[in-house]
């Protein structure tokens, strides 16, 4: 029966494989030193294949996962800013309700709901002023105060508002706070009182202070809001930058150090050719 054209191809193509590797076994089992290691390797004996290995490939290996690590570390810089900048948010939210109850009130006094000459309303009044100066000076991260320039001027936090971040091996960049305890606007919050609720004019001025107050403060609110959630992206695009690093290390890292030209050579011709002793059975 006659061949078909690709049982043709398919016999020349292997008779062809099995020539060459026929070639191959023979150069390394001649007299050369490869062939002597493994001979050494495939029917036992005294000498041992020389090992084949990179010598820069561990150096390249370990700079990899020495950069891995320090993008992690600055990966955990950057998520301790943005706790920072969440921890200044949160304060900053709960001193623009407190205004907004002090406007609130204010209003329904104008209203005439509640009565702008009771000590009771004056004295909670007061108390939102209280809870608004408390925030500020308790706002805290880790030792650091966010909101009170008062507490500024340490290793930490410069007298500027400043915190540096090291976000990198060779730098970082600061994080800047605001100085809620002295507001822009030229109002202090000892201006808040509510005392000046009885009467109709110095009700009028209490009103201007708050709503002053209340436009600042959700200002630099919204400020913190954004740099935290900026913040965030960036702590996520390193930690995946620290994991794409790791990977390429694992790559680069040789997977046994030991192991020899002459084994990877005698590993291909025994895929293809069996050993001489088979521990399978």
């Amino acid at each position: 029966m006659a061949l078909t054209d690709i049982e043709k191809s398919f016999i020349y193509d292997y008779s062809m494989q099995l020539l060459q590797q026929d070639m191959l076994t023979n150069r390394l089992f001649a007299s050369s030193s490869v062939g002597t290691d493994l001979r050494s390797l495939v029917l036992g004996g005294p000498v041992r294949a020389a090992t084949f290995t990179n010598p820069f490939e561990e150096a390249i290996s370990g700079t990899l996962r020495g950069d891995a690590a320090a993008v992690r570390q600055a990966a955990k810089n950057v998520g301790e800013a943005a706790s920072m900048m969440g921890v200044a948010r949160t304060e900053m939210a709960t001193i623009v309700d407190a205004l907004n109850d002090m406007e609130n009130m204010i209003d329904q006094i104008n209203s005439g709901e509640l009565d702008g000459t009771s000590s009771v309303v004056q004295a909670d009044y007061d108390a939102l002023r209280d809870k608004i100066t408390g925030a500020i000076s308790g706002a805290d991260f880790n030792g650091i105060a966010v909101l009170d320039s008062g507490q500024w001027g340490t290793d930490q936090i410069d007298a500027n508002g400043n915190v540096f971040i090291q976000s990198s091996k060779d730098g970082g960049f600061n994080i800047t706070f605001h100085s809620v305890d002295t507001p822009s606007s030229g109002v202090n919050w000892t201006d808040l009182d509510g005392t000046a609720l009885g009467a109709d004019a110095t009700r009028a001025t209490q009103l201007g202070y708050v709503q002053s107050l209340q436009s600042e403060m959700s200002s630099i609110m919204n400020v913190y809001e954004g740099k935290e959630d900026s913040l965030q992206s960036q702590q996520l695009n390193l930690e995946s930058q620290s994991q794409l690093l790791d990977q390429a290390a694992q790559i680069r890292k040789p997977s046994d150090p030991d192991y020899s030209l002459e084994q990877l050579l005698a590993d291909l011709i025994a895929r293809q050719t069996g050993t001489i002793y088979d521990g399978t059975g």
